[in-house]
């Protein structure tokens, strides 16, 4: 498959990319690059290249905002096919949805979409994939070999194929409860490459026993940004392989930022967040919003939405930047 020659950012560093969280009904600055809408009925692009609604809503009493990605280049946006695409200063965001009906299946939809997002993003200068998000519904429904979860993670596999060899980067996978929507797939690449970091609090997702599925989850825990930021994964409260403390959120909540605090150690960076710098944090039960603000960090942001975590018995799950 040909690939495109490096443009002039894959010698230099890319542009600065920042991200962070706005009002929905604000309008974007020239500069902006991609918006992610969470349970709002924005629907206008505003000029922006790329905007996705992420069919993910807010717990009652958990203020809503959308997510704001701006660089300090030039943005332009474009559509290959189901993919949409922004780009700016070295950077891409692209964005795909497919509908499992018409692929036959959460698998078979799976293969689809990772198909076509190395197929995409092969021929492009920003062609190092660094960090991929996935929502679809029904996340935990089948028994065994048939939970839907597991079936998402063969799809991706096939359809990934030699794409990610060595290279696996960030991801999130949870599920969504929007029975009109499909499978949702976003990423964010770069010209140059990241460095992909493992957490030793956990064994590395790709390497997980027989026991979590025949496929075993194609993503690292985090992944170094060319410029030195820190893309981090969905993480929960997973220590080795196993699952800790189910039932209790406040616990989970606490393993899971403890698994975040051994993974920024692995990437040398002290422990911590950025006040400006957003996270989003996935709850499965809304009931449980009181407990998960009382755990958070004080002083950072945080998009809190609801959504089914990847293993039925976690409730909590955390992913953003450093």
């Amino acid at each position: 498959m040909p690939v495109s020659p490096p443009d002039a950012f894959s010698a230099t560093e890319p542009a600065a990319l920042r991200i962070g969280l706005a009002d929905p009904a604000a309008p974007p600055s020239p500069d902006t690059l991609a918006v992610f809408d969470f349970d709002t009925d924005v629907r206008a692009d505003g000029g922006v290249p790329l905007r996705l609604q992420v069919p993910l809503r807010a717990p009652p009493g958990a203020s809503l905002h959308s997510e704001r990605w701006q660089v300090a280049a030039p943005v332009r946006g474009g559509r290959d096919g189901a993919i949409r695409h922004a780009r700016g200063g070295g950077w891409m965001v692209a964005a795909l949805e497919l509908d499992e009906a018409v692929h036959g299946g959460i698998e078979a939809a799976s293969a689809a979409a990772y198909a076509a997002l190395i197929a995409f993003q092969s021929a492009q200068p920003e062609r190092h994939v660094l960090r991929i998000w996935n929502y679809f519904a029904d996340i935990n429904a089948g028994h065994g070999d048939t939970e839907r979860y597991k079936l998402f993670c063969a799809g991706r596999r096939r359809g990934m194929g030699a794409g990610f060899d060595g290279a696996y980067p960030a991801a999130t996978a949870v599920g969504h409860r929007d029975p009109a929507r499909g499978l949702v797939v976003y990423w964010l690449a770069c010209a140059r490459p990241g460095t992909r970091i493992e957490n030793p609090r956990q064994v590395p997702a790709w390497r997980y026993p027989r026991q979590y599925g025949p496929t075993p989850p194609g993503f690292a825990r985090g992944v170094r940004l060319p410029g030195g930021a820190l893309a981090i994964s969905g993480t929960a409260s997973i220590v080795g392989h196993a699952s800790l403390h189910p039932g209790d959120c406040a616990a989970q909540l606490r393993e899971s930022l403890a698994n975040i605090a051994a993974l920024q150690a692995a990437a040398g960076l002290p422990p911590g967040f950025d006040p400006g710098v957003p996270l989003k944090a996935y709850l499965r039960h809304a009931a449980d919003l009181p407990t998960l603000r009382a755990g958070l960090p004080a002083g950072v942001p945080a998009q809190v939405l609801l959504g089914d975590i990847c293993r039925h018995e976690l409730l909590v799950e955390i992913d953003g930047w450093r």
